[in-house]
């Protein structure tokens, strides 16, 4: 098998099986693009000589996991948003990792508490506001987003949305639930349109005029800008990093885990700590516009630009705990309806 993997070819190589136990191999279920994985993967090849494999799918790598069984080929997962990785955890197809090297490089609300999941970068859930319509400092938390003053000028995808739900999670964690679930309704009731799309379908309604605010993940607009048809579409909003000044604000992850079965154990926790170093980070994060989850890598490129984010530092497994309360409470609030 190919290290690398053409776009053609994910498709055909997620329904065959990898080979368990090659020397000098990692084997990788991905739920990351792997023109994402190709350069970092190139450079681990460098630095090791151990090889990579790739099986990349935009969902069901838990099935597969538990299908598998002890005797899957996956050595780690890798995946985006707290929610996913719990999945994971919940379903224990995945172990834990005392490790050193990991534990210097990712700091301890970014990773579990066993060692189940490290992140690998973060990206920050942001209001994306108006240039034209909203002032500079006019909104500056999550809270007010409830406000009256914002009825019929917010737009957001669906509030079940897994960066949504962990958004819904913090605020949880933070206020609890009743206080929550105003602030939802009020949320809601502030909406421009029946949520629908994705973060950058948000930005787009913004510059067609739809609504005024949106919540968005920061590397959607990174990637907007580098997109030269979508880039006069983003350069209409500005960037909001909610409760910067107080408790900080919310970020998701991508991250990794070892799976329970990791046949290449040794070669597997070897990319993990490859990955968590600041040269992997680097390249990692600029790759999509995200932040690196090493505190000691320095944000560059498009991201450095747009300042620094004072991240909250709250522990993503007790965002995590919150998911089914978050859940329940969008469909309490009807949160997508009409």
């Amino acid at each position: 098998m190919k290290k690398t993997l053409t776009a053609t070819a994910l498709a055909a190589l997620a329904s065959l099986p990898l080979q368990a136990t090659a020397d000098g191999e990692v084997n990788i279920y991905s739920y990351r693009q792997a023109y994402l994985l190709e350069p970092l993967l190139d450079a681990f090849k460098q630095e090791t000589g151990i090889d990579t494999n790739v099986v990349f799918a935009k969902q069901g790598l838990a099935e597969r996991l538990e299908r598998e069984g002890r005797n899957s080929p996956a050595d780690v997962v890798m995946t985006v948003d707290i929610s996913r990785i719990n999945e994971l955890v919940e379903r224990d197809l995945v172990q834990g990792v005392d490790n050193e090297t990991l534990n210097e490089n990712i700091p301890e609300n970014l990773r579990h508490p066993e060692g189940k999941w490290f992140a690998l970068t973060t990206r920050g859930r942001l209001i994306f506001a108006s240039k034209e319509r909203v002032e500079e400092g006019e909104i500056t938390t999550y809270e007010q987003l409830a406000d009256d003053k914002w009825e019929g000028r917010i737009c957001t995808r669906s509030g079940k949305h897994p960066y949504n739900i962990a958004l819904i999670s913090s605020m949880i964690a933070h206020h609890g639930e009743a206080e929550t679930e105003e602030w939802l309704k009020n949320v809601k009731d502030n909406l421009a349109r029946k949520p629908q799309g994705g973060d950058r379908d948000q930005i787009k309604a913004i510059a067609e005029g739809v609504c005024d605010l949106s919540i968005g993940n920061s590397y959607y607009y990174g990637n907007m800008l580098q997109d030269e048809n979508q880039r006069p579409i983003a350069e209409q909003v500005r960037l909001v990093f909610p409760n910067a000044e107080d408790r900080g604000t919310h970020v998701n992850i991508s991250g990794i885990s070892l799976t329970k079965s990791a046949p290449n154990r040794d070669n597997a926790i070897k990319l993990m700590e490859f990955l968590s170093s600041e040269k992997a980070q680097q390249v990692y994060a600029e790759a999509n516009t995200e932040y690196p989850a090493n505190p000691s890598v320095t944000p560059s490129g498009l991201v450095a630009e747009w300042g620094p984010i004072n991240p909250d530092d709250l522990s993503l497994q007790e965002i995590a705990t919150n998911r089914e309360a978050a859940v329940k409470m969008v469909d309490r609030v009807d949160y997508d309806g009409e």
